[in-house]
Order: C-alpha cells, then sequence, then structure tokens
C-alpha cells in the first residue's frame, strides 16, 4: 500500500521541553484552639478541618476558650484558608499544655494533628500557631510541625511579663522556624499571636511571602499589654532591645504595626523571616514540580535538560516579580556519577538569593555654611 501524503497543517502536542511550575499556597494558617462549646460536628477534637468562611465559622465556634477570639481577630484582618484544630478543654495549665501540643503516637493530636492536615484536607498549613495557649512545651510541638512542613510559627513569649524577661527566655530559642513576639496587646488572650496570623497571610496575599510581618498596619489593635517604647533610631528603646533579641514587638504610628523582621536563627542566612519563607517556597514549589514532572519517569539527558529549563524559568519569573534578587538551578557532575544514575538518584542542585528587608537605613547629616557662599548675590537678585 503507498504511504498517505500528508497534505496542511496540524500541531503535535509535546510533552518534553520546560514545564510552567505554580508556586505553592503560602497564605494557609494552621491553628489549634480550644472551645468546649464549639459545634463538634464543624469542629471535631485533635481533626483537621479546613475552614474557607472565617466569618461564617465563628457562629459555630462557641463562646468558651480561645477559638472564637482567635478566628474573630483574624477576621477582622482578612478571610484566608484556616485549618483548625480544637482539643480538649482542661483546668490544669500542665495538662492543658500537654493537649495543645499533643502526640503521634497512636494517632495524631493536637498541634501534631497539623501533620494530618494536607492529606485530610487538600491544603497545607504554612503560618502556624495556638493564640492564647502557648508555652514551652507548645513551641517545642510547633517548632518540630514547621520544620516537617516548611511552616513557620508567630508564637508569643509566653512567661515573660517584662523585657528583660522576654529576652531571657527567648534566648532559650534557636530555631529559624520561629518569630518570637512580645508583648500581648491590650486585647490580651490570643489576641496578638492571632492577629500575627492573619497578617501574615494578609501580607502573602497582597504584597507576597517574601515581605516580612514587619512595618504594616494591624488593625483591630488598640493598645498593647504592656508598655514598650520605641523611637525611630534608637537601638536602646525596648523596641529596639527586643529586636536585638530576635524578639517581634509593636509599636504605634498611624496604627499599631509589628515592628521585627527577625527569626530566632543563630545562621546568619537565615536570619530574616522572609528568607527563611523563601527558601520554603522554593523548596516546595521545585519538589512538587520535580514529583509531578520526573519522579519515577526514565532518567534520560532529555529529562534533565527538562527540569532545568522548567526550574530556571521558574526562578526567571520570580526575579521579574521581585520575590528573589536571583536563583539558579544546575547539573553538578560530582554529584551524579554512573553508579547513582544507574541506582535511579538523580541530583539537581540551585542556589538563591533571597531580598532582604531594609532593616536599616543610614542618613549622614553634615551642618555647613556652604549655602551662605553667595549670599550677597542673593541680595542682589532680590
Amino acid at each position: 500500500m503507498a504511504t498517505s501524503i500528508f497534505h496542511g497543517v496540524k500541531t503535535n502536542l509535546l510533552t518534553s521541553g520546560a514545564l510552567a511550575i505554580t508556586t505553592v499556597a503560602t497564605a494557609v494558617i494552621g491553628l489549634v484552639a480550644t472551645s468546649s462549646d464549639a459545634d463538634a460536628a464543624t469542629f471535631p477534637l485533635d481533626r483537621p478541618v479546613l475552614i474557607t468562611d472565617v466569618r461564617g465559622a465563628i457562629a459555630k465556634a462557641g463562646k468558651e476558650g480561645t477559638l472564637a477570639a482567635t478566628l474573630t481577630a483574624i477576621a477582622t484582618i482578612c478571610s484566608p484558608q484556616v485549618i483548625v484544630v480544637r482539643v480538649a478543654t482542661n483546668p490544669d495549665a500542665t495538662q492543658q499544655a500537654a493537649l495543645v501540643a499533643g502526640t503521634s503516637v497512636g494517632g495524631y493530636t493536637g498541634v501534631q494533628a497539623l501533620l494530618m492536615a494536607e492529606q485530610l484536607t487538600g491544603s497545607r498549613p504554612r503560618i502556624l500557631g495556638t493564640p492564647g495557649l502557648t508555652d514551652g512545651s507548645v513551641i517545642t510541638s510547633l517548632v518540630s510541625v514547621a520544620k516537617s512542613l516548611r511552616s513557620m510559627v508567630y508564637a508569643k513569649v509566653p512567661d515573660a511579663t517584662t523585657r528583660d524577661a522576654a529576652v531571657t527566655e527567648v534566648a532559650d530559642y534557636g530555631d529559624m522556624e520561629l518569630m518570637a513576639i512580645w508583648p500581648n496587646t491590650s486585647g490580651l488572650g490570643p489576641d496578638v499571636e492571632a492577629r500575627a496570623l492573619a497578617m501574615r497571610a494578609y501580607i502573602d496575599a497582597t504584597k507576597g511571602w517574601h515581605k516580612t510581618l514587619s512595618n504594616v498596619v494591624v488593625p483591630g489593635v488598640t493598645g498593647l499589654e504592656h508598655d514598650v517604647s520605641w523611637t525611630m533610631d534608637g537601638a536602646s528603646s525596648d523596641a529596639g532591645v527586643l529586636n536585638n533579641a530576635n524578639i517581634t514587638t509593636m509599636y504605634r504610628r498611624n496604627g499599631w504595626r509589628f515592628w521585627g523582621n527577625r527569626t530566632c536563627s543563630s545562621e546568619p542566612f537565615y536570619a530574616f523571616e522572609s528568607a527563611v519563607r523563601t527558601s520554603q517556597v522554593l523548596a516546595d514549589t521545585i519538589e512538587q514540580a520535580v514529583l509531578d514532572r520526573a519522579t519515577d519517569e526514565p532518567i534520560t539527558d532529555a529529562l534533565v535538560r527538562d527540569l532545568l529549563a522548567s526550574i530556571n524559568a521558574a526562578f526567571r519569573k520570580m526575579k521579574t516579580q521581585r520575590f528573589i534578587m536571583g536563583a539558579n538551578a544546575y547539573f553538578d557532575p560530582a554529584l551524579n556519577t554512573a553508579d547513582q544514575l544507574a541506582a535511579g538518584q538523580l541530583t539537581i542542585s540551585y542556589d538563591f538569593t533571597p531580598c532582604a528587608p531594609a532593616e536599616g537605613t543610614t542618613l549622614n547629616q553634615t551642618i555647613t555654611s556652604t549655602y551662605y557662599a553667595d549670599f550677597a548675590s542673593l541680595l542682589q537678585a532680590a
């Protein structure tokens, strides 16, 4: 039979080449709270549930505990996705903290239940907190979960009633996933932590995950539980001392604002909240792309070229959007020997530079008589 003749124009849809990579969702709050009178069907105990209508959920949150107050504070700022884990109430503070911190032994409870959120709700919490319920054991649990989920924890320094006590207490923490906050607002209870969670989600949605929590007006705040002095250039002010200890505080200028860019990390590269979140976003975004595009596919030169093209295209887009200063993915032959590739182990390397916040700007002021030099001519001109 004669070979058929194609005469015309057609398009083949090819699956090779660069793949558009979608950045992961970041404005998702993971919240652990108490409420003895909440609707049990809406908020089952120790079970992550996804709330997409924060205001609507308040009516079913009850009036006891921290749940309703936290959701109300969040709702004054924005209406993000919130994954809620409700825990039982116990009058003993130690027992209550244990319920909040939770466990992964024999089932996931409390904070540890957030590890199951993505499988049960389809969304991964990126902004974690336990407003009004935070103590040392709870912070430890939150940070361990944040490391697994690549999330950030926003927690009030739990036991401090003075500036110096807060500085002393925070010295016990050194994790890049933790942003410590002090003091509470005059709203007390879960207020300052709830507003930090909400503001982080709001900034993600309106400016981006590369912008820190600091220096953005926080709706609904009318004062602080403890007085904090602040001056624009005063390192010796209360706010300056707290910031120097890696504690975010609040100050008032045309509204109340969080003041502080730092995590609790002692590693300089991850000192800024924005650097940690950029690292987390890049890692999850690239991992998901590789999972969808390359995992379990045959290792060929074409596969590697496609991966590199896709990742670097995503980096260029983020740079154009000013989310990062730059990044580059590359294939390192030293990390990909013939034996490793034959064993199904492929290594793609990349580096990146996050956008640092303009935390300090120095203005040099000089007094001079220069502008009197032509005084006589000025008089003549007049």
